[in-house]
């Protein structure tokens, strides 16, 4: 009977182990909010742990970017990519360079132009944000814009 108990309660302890360890990694920790004047922002998703942390979060931000490379066989995440977002008078809200595949940002509610930069090729895209709703867009640059692969 000891044994059985004794089966019972490492069972139940590695089980609750398990758990704690499945939490702990569905949580992973978000990049630092950052400032650029009035608007918050965070980028990241270097890792399978962080990006996922960002994807999940994403829906609680109004503005989601998200930054790849493509080229014939598929399509590669990009970082480092310069990012200036204008309001629909033509106000600079927004100047930041991603530390990662994903830029998240707080914006009012309105109408913008992104920019976004890497390896020297621009891209433009208008968006509208919505209250209560969350905006995203994909940026997509061929493989000429991959320095990695020269």
């Amino acid at each position: 009977m000891k044994s059985l108990t004794r089966k019972a309660a490492c069972a139940a302890l590695l089980g609750a182990l398990l758990a704690g360890g499945a939490i702990a990694q569905a949580s992973a920790p978000l990049p630092p909010v950052r400032n650029s004047g009035p608007v918050e922002y965070l980028s990241g998703g270097i890792g399978a742990d962080e990006s996922a942390a960002i994807q999940s979060a994403s829906r609680q931000w109004p503005l989601a970017l998200e930054f790849a490379i493509k080229d014939r066989q598929r399509a590669d995440f990009a970082a480092d990519v310069k990012v200036r977002i204008h309001d629909a008078r033509g106000n600079e809200v927004l100047q930041a360079t991603s530390e990662g595949p994903f830029l998240l940002a707080r914006l009012a509610p309105g109408s913008y132009a992104v920019e976004a930069t890497l390896a020297g090729q621009t891209l433009n895209r208008k968006v509208n944000v919505k209250a209560g709703q969350s905006a995203r867009e994909v940026f997509l640059w061929d493989a000429s814009a991959d320095k990695t692969r020269s």
